[in-house]
């Protein structure tokens, strides 16, 4: 097993300098591992580790490309800095990305080896799970590393955190209802679901025991199926589900979902998912949400619970206490949005800025020296001299 230098194929069109696209958002470290003998091609973003180390969940997909794989992860990684300002954790932002198709390309072998790239940072990384990884999966990784959360409860973990980033988001919804509503009550409100994971499956219980009523699609129509059975949703075509006429659209799949062909398509007053990077570009396609006047939960703020249950683990874990701080997005989300009103600026925006507010205020701090222990005994000796 070796890292082997990042060379990547690209033509005149598409060519564009590695470094550029790292410094572009202030990301700290990129390492590119590859194992060829068990199949392994895996990027890991470290973006900012001001307020701690960078953690981040490990996802697993079939990128067309490296270049594609590699903007994911630096788009993630950045994204996870801001989640875990905004959130209150000391914690910075950091992802991997395992190139291959989760169906049918996972072995031991592969995910241990993926476990001793991580484990040759020292914590400057922490892994999870994310999109196409499952728990058994960072159990194999945690064979080779320690620095990895969101293992099985019978190893010490909190297990899958679907649950928790799901209340997270749930809470989010309301507080997205009392901003545009005047009510957080969910009850007899439409709300359309793109994707039938596991996060979809805890959101949709959730909403149905409140009463809403609920449209689901997935890119695995069997999976919206089953959910729908079971809570009494309706299913909707992959491809109708941005005509849904709703309350509130959420994003519960892959980024990039809000872009120039599908807004103009929208019939809702609120987005609010869980999906990482849902604009294709804040620049160009947060400022068309506004225009037709629909509010958007900054994806990273709503869908930070996740985050919140794995980062529970570092401390050991307390479910109550994961579940108190997922459901205080709600209050997060409300200042975020009365921020974003005062300013006239777009939620994102606001968002942004009370994140990087942190990071600077917090790393500013521990640019104070405060001493180890280690010292502290010597220089205790040596005042008894």
């Amino acid at each position: 097993m070796e890292v082997k230098d990042a060379i990547l194929k690209v033509t005149p069109e598409t060519d564009y300098s590695i470094f550029d696209q790292i410094e572009a958002k202030d990301h700290e470290q990129v390492i590119f591992c590859s194992d060829p003998e068990v199949g392994l091609r895996a990027i890991i973003a470290i973006h900012n580790t001001s307020l701690g180390p960078g953690l981040g969940g490990t996802r697993m997909w079939p990128y067309k490309s490296d270049k594609e794989a590699l903007l994911d992860v630096l788009r993630l990684s950045r994204g996870m800095t801001y989640k875990a300002a905004v959130a209150g954790l000391n914690l910075g932002g950091g992802k991997g990305v395992i190139i291959g198709d989760p169906k049918k390309d996972k072995t031991e072998a592969l995910f241990r080896s993926y476990g001793r790239f991580v484990e040759g940072l020292a914590g400057r990384y922490i892994t999870a799970e994310d999109v196409g990884i499952d728990v058994r999966d960072m159990e194999w990784v945690r064979m080779e590393t320690k620095y990895v959360t969101g293992i099985s409860r019978a190893l010490g973990g909190s297990g899958d955190p679907s649950s928790v980033t799901a209340l997270g988001t749930y809470a989010g919804m309301k507080a997205s209802a009392k901003k545009v509503f005047g009510s957080d009550s969910l009850v007899g409100k439409k709300i359309s679901i793109q994707g039938a994971g596991h996060v979809s499956y805890y959101l949709v219980k959730l909403l149905a025991q409140e009463g809403a009523e609920i449209f689901i699609c997935d890119l695995f129509p069997e999976k919206a199926h089953a959910i729908a059975k079971e809570f009494g949703a309706r299913v909707v075509d992959k491809e109708d589900i941005f005509d849904v006429d709703c309350d509130i659209f959420s994003p519960c799949a892959l980024g990039s979902v809000l872009n120039s062909d599908t807004i103009p398509r929208l019939k809702c007053a609120i987005i609010a998912g869980c999906a990482n990077n849902q604009l294709d570009s804040e620049t160009v396609h947060g400022p068309m949400l506004i225009e037709r006047g629909i509010l958007y939960a900054p994806d990273y703020v709503i869908n930070a619970g996740g985050l919140i249950n794995v980062a529970n683990e570092l401390e050991g874990y307390n479910r109550e206490h994961a579940h108190s701080q997922a459901e205080r997005i709600y209050d997060t989300l409300i200042d975020i949005y009365d921020h974003a009103e005062k300013l006239n600026i777009p939620t994102y925006t606001a968002s942004n800025e009370l994140a990087i507010q942190r990071v600077r205020q917090i790393g500013r701090i521990k640019q104070v020296y405060a001493s180890t222990s280690n010292y502290s005994g010597r220089l205790g000796e040596l005042n008894k001299r």
